[in-house]
C-alpha cells in the first residue's frame, strides 16, 4: 500500500497520523545501507521476542533506533528551515490539515 505524502516530502501519513520520512539529502546508496541495516535491526527485535532474550531485545532496539536516526527519521530534523517536527502528530491538527481534508476526500474510504 503507497501512503500519502506530505506536499514537502517530510511525512508520510498511515492512519491520518505523520510519520517523517528519511532525510532526502541521502544518496541512494546510503539509503539503501540504511533501509537494510533497519529492517535487519527489526529482525532481531523479532528473534529476541521469540526467543524471549531481553538482552538482545534491547540491543535490537537500540540498532533500529540507531538505523532510525541515520536515515533521519528520528532525532534531529534534516530539514533547514526551522520548521517543527510533527512526526507522530494527528495529521488535521497540523499546518497540513487542508492538504490532508482534500486527499481524504479523494481517497477511497477516506474522509
Amino acid at each position: 500500500m503507497k501512503y500519502p505524502v506530505t506536499p514537502d516530502g517530510r511525512y508520510f501519513v498511515v492512519r491520518g497520523r505523520l510519520w517523517r520520512m528519511a532525510n532526502q539529502a541521502l544518496g541512494e546508496d546510503e539509503r539503501s545501507r540504511l533501509t537494510k541495516r533497519l529492517m535487519a535491526a527489526r529482525r532481531a527485535v523479532r528473534t529476541a521476542k521469540i526467543e524471549n532474550d531481553q538482552s538482545a531485545e534491547a540491543a535490537a532496539h537500540r540498532a533500529v533506533d540507531e538505523a532510525k536516526r541515520a536515515l533521519g527519521e528520528r532525532g534531529p530534523v534534516w530539514w533547514e528551515d526551522g520548521a517543527p517536527d510533527l512526526n507522530r502528530q494527528v495529521a488535521k491538527n497540523t499546518i497540513y490539515a487542508d492538504w490532508y481534508a482534500k486527499i481524504g476526500r479523494s481517497r477511497p474510504g477516506g474522509s
